[in-house]
C-alpha cells in the first residue's frame, strides 16, 4: 500500500488551490495521504490541509529557517520526512515545486517524473513530451517516486471531514551560499491567470499595447484573469508574466476567451485542459478553431466591444 506525502506550497499564511489538486493526484495513485507544511507557524496553513478530502494527517514542522521557502532549506526537511516509510514525494508543478522537487530526488538519489498528467498505477504515470504534442507512460523505478503534478490536468478535491494535525521536528540546515534577500510580486486587481475560472487572452491581431484595453475590459466584465499568446509578449504588448502557453503559464479554466490568436502548438499546449475554449479571430483557416469549442470569424475590434456590451 503507498503511503504519500505531499509537500505544502502556501504564502502569506494561506494554502496554495493547487495542493488541492495534487491530492486528487495521490487519491488516483491510492494509499494513506499526508501533507507536510513547513513554515515558522504553519497552523492556519496547517488547518486548510486538514479540510481537504483523502487527507490522512498534516505533519506541521515550524522552523525559524522556513521563515522563507527556500528549497535548499526545505529539502533536507523533507528528505528526512520521506525516509520513514514514504513511497511517494509529490509537489504542484508550479515555479515552487519545480525548484524543490529535483533536490529532493538528487538527495534521495532517485529519478524525478515531471508533469504528472494521469495515473495508471502507483508507478505507472502519463507526462506530456514535445511541447505537449505527445504524451509519455513513464514507469516509475523501485524506491521512492518524486513527482510534480501537472495542475492543469486534475480537478481539485472537495472538502472533507478533517484530518489530524500532528507537529514533527525535523532539522533544517541552512546554506552557506543560499540566502533570502526580497521578494518582488506582480500586483493585479484580476484574479489569478493560473487559478482563474475564466481567462480572456490577447494575441499580436491586438496591434499595440493601448488596444489591450479591449482584452481587459471584456475580463473585467466577466470577472476573468487575462492573459495573452507569447507572439503578443514578445511584440511588448504585456508583461510576460501573463504569457500562457508551454513556456508560459499552462492553465486550465472554466471558460478561456483566445481573441486575435492564431493558435501556435505552443499555445495549444498551454490550454488543453482548459473546460471551454472560445476562439474570435478573422482568419477562418486559424489553428485556434481546431481546438475551441465554439469560434467566431470577425473583427475582433468590432466583435468583442459588442459582446462585452451585450453582457
Amino acid at each position: 500500500m503507498s503511503k504519500i506525502l505531499i509537500v505544502a506550497e502556501h504564502a502569506n499564511g494561506k494554502l496554495n488551490a493547487g495542493v488541492a489538486k495534487v491530492v486528487a493526484a495521490a487519491q488516483k495513485i491510492g494509499g494513506e495521504i499526508d501533507v507536510a507544511v513547513f513554515a515558522t507557524d504553519g497552523s492556519a496553513v496547517a488547518a486548510e490541509a486538514a479540510k481537504l478530502a483523502g487527507v490522512s494527517k498534516v505533519l506541521q514542522a515550524d522552523n525559524a529557517a522556513n521563515d522563507h521557502a527556500l528549497a535548499v532549506v526545505l529539502t533536507s526537511q523533507i528528505v528526512e520526512l520521506a525516509s520513514k516509510g514514504y513511497s511517494h514525494v509529490l509537489v504542484p508543478g508550479t515555479t515552487f515545486g519545480k525548484d524543490l522537487a529535483p533536490r529532493v530526488a538528487a538527495k534521495l538519489g532517485v529519478p524525478q517524473v515531471s508533469d504528472v498528467m494521469a495515473v495508471h498505477s502507483a508507478s505507472s504515470f502519463d507526462r506530456p513530451t514535445y511541447a505537449g504534442n505527445a504524451i509519455t507512460t513513464v514507469e516509475a523505478p523501485a524506491g521512492t517516486i518524486v513527482a510534480t503534478v501537472r495542475l492543469a490536468s486534475f480537478n481539485a478535491v472537495a472538502a472533507g471531514n478533517g484530518a489530524s494535525v500532528e507537529k514533527v521536528s525535523v532539522a533544517a540546515s541552512a546554506s552557506a551560499n543560499t540566502k533570502f534577500v526580497s521578494l518582488q510580486a506582480a500586483k493585479a486587481d484580476r484574479p489569478d491567470l493560473q487559478s482563474a475560472a475564466r481567462v480572456v487572452s490577447g494575441g499580436r491581431a491586438l496591434g499595440s499595447s493601448e488596444n489591450f484595453s479591449i482584452i481587459y475590459k471584456l475580463a473585467d466584465k466577466i470577472g476573468a484573469g487575462v492573459g495573452a499568446s507569447r507572439a503578443a509578449v514578445d511584440s511588448g504588448y504585456v508583461p510576460n508574466d501573463m504569457q500562457v502557453g508551454q513556456t508560459g503559464k499552462i492553465i486550465a479554466p472554466e471558460l478561456y476567451f483566445a481573441i486575435g490568436i492564431s493558435g501556435a502548438i505552443q499555445h495549444l499546449a498551454g490550454i488543453k485542459d482548459a473546460r471551454t475554449i472560445v476562439a474570435i479571430n478573422k482568419d477562418p483557416e486559424a489553428p485556434i478553431f481546431e481546438v475551441a469549442d465554439f469560434g467566431l470569424v470577425g473583427d475582433l475590434f468590432q466583435v468583442v466591444p459588442e459582446l462585452e456590451g451585450k453582457l
